[in-house]
Formats: structure tokens, sequence, C-alpha cells
């Protein structure tokens, strides 16, 4: 990926380490909005709950009024409009939060064209793991830049809830990426200077709210509440991962994009990475993590391979 994009998405990214693992089976990031609002209305880790970004919390669908006691129709029109409900919400659910629809994205060069991606179709549902695996150069890193809104296909879409990203200003970009997309990267992208709380709420910096309670709890909850005041420096290599981890659920996500999230880390700090990020799954949240290394694919719900820009299932 790009420095521009890589410094855009270090305010989203996330990392992580077995040291000091929160005995807390909640799921990090997911708890209760800046504003207080639950919007899963249910405290399940397994369930979508307030620190995802949830589409589906629609407080209008169960409450009609007094209108509903003023004409009551018959009740196969009754039926027949719960069907109709039910239908709309199975629609919803359907829907991947995130999408590249036949995909082709080229590069001009001194030497020619250059097909990065060729015709990709490609899907991650809410609560899934996907892995992305493939030899270098194979379009691994387009593919990342594409779904997390950082570049534009030259042909095909990007779908963000089955909406089309296309024709958006960088401003509706900008936004829209830090209210859907979480990041991790291999290198952490953490800001020497600050704490590991700072560094979590950094993406949060130029909203009106005040987001550093969310920040200490989703430290706590990846196993650091004890390093809330500690710099990068002072970290160990999952511990940064854990903060980066952290930081990429701050603005409640709907896809986790990772970008070789165990490529600097041992072995059994990177286990216990995967079971982080497996817990985040299991909460609601799409993950798509691009990797070379056969200890994520363990950890993946679906292997999908990419060789000369063409996507394969693996």
């Amino acid at each position: 990926m790009t420095d521009d994009a890589n410094t855009e998405a270090a305010g989203r990214s996330a990392d992580a380490d077995s040291d000091g693992r929160s005995a807390d089976t909640e799921v990090p990031g997911r708890s209760v909005n800046a504003d207080g609002r639950d919007r899963s209305g249910d405290t399940d880790p397994a369930a979508r709950s307030a620190d995802a970004v949830d589409v589906s919390s629609d407080d209008s669908r169960s409450s009609f009024g007094a209108a509903a006691d003023a004409a009551v129709p018959p009740t196969d029109t009754v039926a027949r409009g719960t069907d109709v409900d039910a239908d709309a919400a199975d629609a919803d659910d359907a829907t991947p939060p995130l999408r590249l629809a036949n995909v082709t994205k080229r590069y001009e060069g001194g030497g020619g064209t250059v097909t990065a991606l060729s015709n990709v179709e490609f899907a991650v549902a809410g609560g899934e793991v996907v892995a992305v695996v493939g030899p270098s150069g194979s379009g691994k890193s387009t593919m990342l830049n594409l779904l997390g809104l950082l570049d534009d296909p030259t042909e095909g879409r990007v779908e963000l809830h089955g909406t089309p990203v296309a024709g958006r200003s960088e401003r509706e970009r900008t936004d829209v990426r830090r209210e859907t997309i979480g990041f991790v990267f291999q290198d952490f992208h953490l800001v020497p200077t600050l704490s590991a709380v700072e560094n979590v709420r950094l993406p949060t910096a130029f909203l009106s709210e005040d987001h550093t309670d969310r920040a200490v709890d989703l430290l706590e909850r990846v196993g650091l509440g004890d390093r809330l005041d500690h710099t990068p420096d002072e970290l160990s290599g999952g511990q940064k991962q854990r903060v980066a981890i952290a930081r990429s659920l701050i603005n409640e996500p709907d896809v986790l994009l990772a970008d070789e999230p165990t490529g600097n880390l041992d072995r059994e700090t990177g286990v216990s990475v995967l079971e982080e990020i497996r817990e985040i799954a299991a909460a609601g949240v799409g993950v798509v993590a691009v990797t070379h290394d056969d200890l994520v694919t363990g950890y993946a719900d679906r292997t999908v391979e990419l060789v000369d820009g063409v996507l394969d299932d693996a």
C-alpha cells in the first residue's frame, strides 16, 4: 500500500499480543456507542453489538403508535405485510457489507499497461473471516486498497452494503471509510510519541465527542488495561498489534482489513492475535486478511487465492 494510504489508514489499524490477555469474554469493540445507545440490545459477544456498525437496528420497525389501534387491517393483509417485512429484513441481512463487483484495475506506465486485477468478484459477509493468499505481485495490495476505498477500479464497482461507492467525493469517502472500515497493518503504524490510549483514540481526533473512555475499554478488552499510558517503545510487538486492533475498532467498523496481521509476530503471539480476530468476527464484523502465513488461513472461514490478478477459491 502507498505511504499516503498507510498514513490515512493508520488511524484505523489494530495491534495485539499474548501478554496479559483479558479474561473478559466479551468481544473487543462490541459494547456501547459513544452516545450510550446499544444498537443490538444484546450483550452476547456472538451477537452484533453496539460497538459494531450495525445497520439492522431500526426502532421504527417495532413501534407503530396509536395509529395501529385506530385502523386494524384485515388479517390476510397483516400477514402479507409481515411477510414483506421479514423478506426485506432477510434481504438486508444477506447483503454483504463490502463487495468487489467484477472489478478490473489497470495501471498505465512507461512499460505499457499492467492489469493488477482482472474481473474480480469478491464479498465478505458480516462475521466471516476471509484469508487472501497469493505470491508477491499477484494483486493482493491492490485488492486491499480497493476494499479500503483508497483507490478506484478501472472497471466494475465497489459496494458498501449494496450501494456503489463511485461518485462520492473524497470527503465523503473519508467519512464512510472512518465509519465503516478498520485497518490493521503488519508494521502497526502507531505514533511513537503517543500513549496506547492516545493512539487508539487518534481516529476520533476531529470528532466532537471525547472517546477516551471507549479507548480505555477497548484496550482493557484486548488485555492491555495495565499498559494504557505506555508509548510504543515500551510495548512488545504483540502488544503493539493489540493497540492497533483496538484502534481499528474505535469507530465501530463493519469490516476489518488486515494486511499481514501476523507478519512481524512469533507464532505464539500470532495465535493470540488471530484468536482476537476470531472474537471480533464472532460479534458480526467481516474480516479480510491478506497474508503469506499459513497460520492465518487456519483461522479463516474461507481462503481465496490471487494469481496474476485473477481470484480463485483456494
